[in-house]
Order: structure tokens, then sequence, then C-alpha cells
């Protein structure tokens, strides 16, 4: 190993310590700009959310530092300082709903699966020392992925229309959010192991070139499956991540358009035919063509839903710069201010210049997971990468969509920002498998094989090399 590389892990951690001293600095101006904004006096408990903020930011560097020393710096400060920015939202949003509807706080607990998400986030950086064992169980971890998915439907409870949570007594799971992580992990042992009959073309129709028949399987048997959650669950955004997600990979690993069209075309007569027969479904479709008719005598006759319109009417009261963190009316919207439709409330108190830049946080820690699947050296963490890259793209676009207008209503939650354990904790798992291999991919040398002795194995070869070359080392003495 160079000396530049032995050095390059110092700069990134350097950098990554002085990034997460910013992110702790924000989140806790946040917290106590809110309170002087809205009571005029600096919140109760700063000094212990600040401490827990420290040690949420410092605990997951030490480890990194210690299990993961040439993880890109950023991914971890992205990841904290959108969940401090959801911790702030969610405490401006408890003061107002313990004022006027008298609801539990919802920050507390946000606080408390924070710790739970990094702490899983840290048992992984600890106990997974290589993301390619994860290959070995690709048949496995789908398995428990449909059992995971389609348990919902029949165990699940009807919660605002949709059946996306199992009931544990007092708490709530929600499968899906797991179940994307892993998706990606069996999409990417799956394609490494197949791309190549994959990639096979077939016959030509409109100057496209498709896939065999044969190889069609695999999309028919996702789209399949994504339709039937769709119908029996009445998720829609899981559905569309699902088979999004299965159709982005696919593409990575074949490098092939027809599937990008097939999966379109798929997904455009799936949804067509279930927003036509699933009632839920298609109340959301049909709220999201006309917003604004809940707010007609026939709307409120029928009962329709007025979250859409009261977003857009949120939206467009907050202009450019916004009427500042804790002036706004959030609580029009109700219970979706801690769901969603959280992003609402940057929009209106933080304006569009809030909105873009807690999007240009997500585009950034995209773009940091596909910059590691483009270092990556194998072809299962390269697509890892792109999986979780892609699904976490895919859960901010279905949810900023909904929330303005762009595509009908999913429900999912906000990644690290909206309320919700389930979420945060995978998110966190995410980041924590994306931190492995972008340390992996950093090292400058593959590991030796199993009961290779490094030692003899370097100057073995170096020495054999120069037997053999006339002078000249060994590739792997290079290595």
């Amino acid at each position: 190993m160079t000396f530049a590389a032995l050095a390059q892990a110092p700069n990134r951690r350097r950098t990554e310590a002085w990034l997460l001293g910013l992110v702790v600095l924000i989140t806790v101006f946040g917290y106590s700009y809110t309170g002087l904004s809205m009571s005029g006096k600096l919140p109760e408990g700063l000094t212990g959310f600040a401490a827990g903020i420290f040690f949420v930011a410092l605990v997951p560097h030490l480890v990194v530092r210690r299990f993961a020393p040439r993880a890109d710096p950023l991914i971890l400060p992205l990841a904290t300082l959108l969940t401090g920015i959801g911790l702030v939202l969610l405490h401006r949003l408890d003061v107002t709903y313990t004022a006027k509807f008298h609801s539990a706080p919802a920050a507390t607990g946000q606080l408390v699966w924070t710790v739970i998400g990094v702490a899983a986030c840290i048992v992984i950086l600890m106990m997974l020392k290589d993301h390619r064992l994860l290959q070995r169980y690709i048949y496995v971890t789908m398995a428990v992925a449909l059992v995971m998915l389609m348990a919902p439907a029949f165990f699940g409870a009807d919660t605002y229309g949709a059946k996306r949570w199992i009931l544990l007594g007092p708490m709530s799971l929600q499968p899906g959010e797991f179940v994307k992580i892993m998706i990606a992990v069996f999409f990417a042992g799956y394609l490494t192991l197949n791309r190549d009959a994959l990639a096979l073309t077939g016959r030509r129709f409109l100057g496209v070139q498709l896939p065999p028949g044969r190889q069609l399987g695999p999309i028919f048997t996702i789209w399949v499956i994504s339709l039937l959650v769709l119908v029996f669950e009445r998720d829609l955004g899981t559905s569309l991540i699902f088979f999004g997600l299965f159709v982005i990979m696919l593409y990575m690993a074949t490098e092939r358009t027809s599937w990008v069209l097939c999966g379109l075309l798929m997904a455009a007569v799936g949804a067509f035919t279930v927003g036509s027969i699933e009632p839920h479904v298609k109340g959301r479709i049909t709220a999201w063509q006309n917003p604004m008719e809940a707010f007609t005598a026939k709307g409120m006759k029928e009962g329709q839903s007025t979250q859409l319109g009261d977003a857009l009417f949120s939206f467009g009261s907050g202009g450019m710069s916004g009427t500042g963190l804790g002036q706004g009316h959030p609580e029009l919207i109700g219970f979706a201010g801690k769901s969603d439709f959280i992003l609402t409330t940057v929009g209106e108190e933080l304006g569009l210049a809030g909105v873009m830049a807690v999007l240009v946080l997500y585009c950034l820690l995209v773009q940091r997971g596909l910059r590691t699947a483009l270092t990556a050296r194998d072809p299962f963490g390269k697509l890892l990468a792109v999986g979780l890259s892609s699904a976490l793209l895919l859960q901010v676009f279905v949810v900023t969509g909904g929330v303005t207008g762009l595509i009908p209503l999913t429900g999912k939650a906000l990644p690290f920002l909206a309320k919700g354990g389930s979420s945060l904790l995978a998110n966190w798992i995410m980041v924590a498998l994306l931190i492995r291999i972008s340390d992996s991919a950093q090292r400058r040398r593959e590991p030796l094989p199993a009961g290779h002795n490094a030692r003899s194995g370097r100057n073995g070869g170096a020495r054999s090399g120069r037997r053999r070359g006339g002078g000249e080392p060994s590739a792997r003495a290079h290595a």
C-alpha cells in the first residue's frame, strides 16, 4: 500500500469530523431558534437535546474511523444532518399539535429511534467486515423479504386506507421499509449471477431491440408481485419503489434500454388497471387530478380529503424564503404534518429555498452512493450501492411528487425527516451498508485468499516475479 493511500484515511475522517461538528451546530441552532420564535425563550431540554445530537454524531464517527477508515466522508454527515432537521421539524410541530390537539409529542420518540438506528448502523459496521458476505444469502433474503412484504395483507392494520403496518402491541412495524433493502441485496446478487443471460437480445420492434421472451420472466414476476401489493395492501408507494428499483438495477446490470421500456410499459398498464378497479387507489388518483374539488360542496359531501389542497396552499404561502421557522400553520394539514406532508412545513416556513436545500441534501447522499458504485471493484458491490441509492431516490421522489401534486399521494414517509421508527431504522441500516461498500471500494488491494499467508505471499510473489520476468515484480507484488 502506498504512502498516499495510508494518508488518505486520516484526511477523510478529519473532513468527516469537521462536517459532523457543523451538523451539530446547525441542528442545535435550529432547535433553539424554534423555541425563541414560538415562545420567546430557549426550549426546555435544550441541553439534553444538544448532548444527544453530539453523541449521535460522535459515536458513529469513532466507529467509522476504527472499522471503515477509507469510507466516503460525506455519507455519515449528510444522514446525520437530515435526521437532525427532521428532529427540529418534529419539535416545531409538537409545540403546535400539543397546544391545539393535545397530542403526544413525537420528537422525543423520534430521538429514541434515532439512537436505535445509529446503534444498528454501528453494529453492522462492526460485524459486517465485507459486504460480499451478503451475496451468500440472497435467496434466504428474498424469501424473508416476500414474507414481510405480504404480511400486512393478512395481518396488517388498515390505517388511513392502506395496509402497510403490522401492530406489535403498543408499537407498529412497517415491513416495506426493510423490504426495500432486502430486495436491493437480492437483486444485486441475482443480477450479478445472471446479467449475461439478461443482456441477450431478441427481436427488433419499432427500432428497439427487445429482450428474448424467456428472459422476460424475472421482470414479469416482479410486475405481478408489485400489483399484488398494490391490490391487497393498497400501498402505492411500496409498489412503485419495488418495481422501479428492479428496473433501474436491471438496466445498470445489462445496459439495455429495452428493459427500461418494457418496465415503463408494464408499470403504466398495471397502474391503469389497478387505478380503475381498486377504490382506495382510484380515490387518490381522483384527488390528484383535481385537488381543489375537496373544498367544494360536492367534495365535502363525498368526504374527499383536503390534504393535498392544503399542502398546495402551504407551499404557496411560503413563497421563496418562507414565513420563518415556527411562524406558519402546518397544523392545518392535521396528522399528515408528521408523515409525508412534513415537507410542507419546510415549504411554508423555509420557503422554496428551504425545500431546495433539503432536496439537494438528498441528491448529495444519492450521489455519494452512486459514486461508491462507480469506484467499487466487485459487481455485487456496484449493484448493491446502485440499488440502495436508487431506493432512497425513488422514495424521496414518490413522497415529494405526491405532496406537490406531481403524482398521486403514496403515504410513504420522507426518509430521515418524517416521523416513523421503521423508516428511520431502515435508512440508517442503508447508510451503514453504503459506508461499508465505500470503505471496500477505496481499498488499494483485494483481500488475499483464505489460508494464504500475507507476508509470504507478498514476498514470494515479488521474488518469483523477478525470477520470471528478469527483475520486474509480478502483478500480485504490486497489489
